[in-house]
């Protein structure tokens, strides 16, 4: 089996309704998202003729999806009291609003279903909070 590497980066702010602890609060992240993919077998005729897929269109994916969660406020829909919900949307602060909690483990398991969206065979994805503290996700 062949794999292929590769990794993006994206700084944004979260918290984890209804957790009791500091996560509760809003605070931010240097994310780090590392994802492999793989195949049997590698294209064997044209420009790509002996890659997995060429590095830099499965590169530019993955940074293309980074860049949709940067600078951005992730939360959970229905997290935030309308009122405020409101005030920063008034306010033009970008907000990401998903149907999950944006935990590491539910975001790495996002942007493998993305990744796969955009026709990878996805190996696994691993989403880093700290330099220190990753989450994964594969299937």
């Amino acid at each position: 089996m062949y794999t292929l590497k590769t990794e993006a980066a994206f700084d944004s702010a979260h918290f984890l309704s209804g957790y009791e602890g500091k996560c509760s609060n809003i605070h931010g992240h240097r994310w780090r998202v590392v994802a492999e993919i793989y195949s049997e077998k590698l294209v064997e005729s044209g420009q790509e003729r002996g890659m997995l897929v060429d590095f830099s269109q499965f590169k530019h994916v993955l940074k293309q999806e980074a860049e949709e969660l940067d600078h951005a406020l992730i939360i959970e829909k229905g997290s935030l009291p309308e009122e405020l919900y409101n005030m920063l949307f008034n306010n033009n602060f970008r907000m990401i609003t998903l149907d999950f909690r944006p935990t590491a483990e539910n975001l790495a398991e996002y942007l493998f279903r993305r990744l796969s969206d955009h026709g990878f065979s996805v190996k696994e994805v691993s989403v880093y909070e700290t330099p220190n503290n990753c989450a994964s996700y594969s299937q």
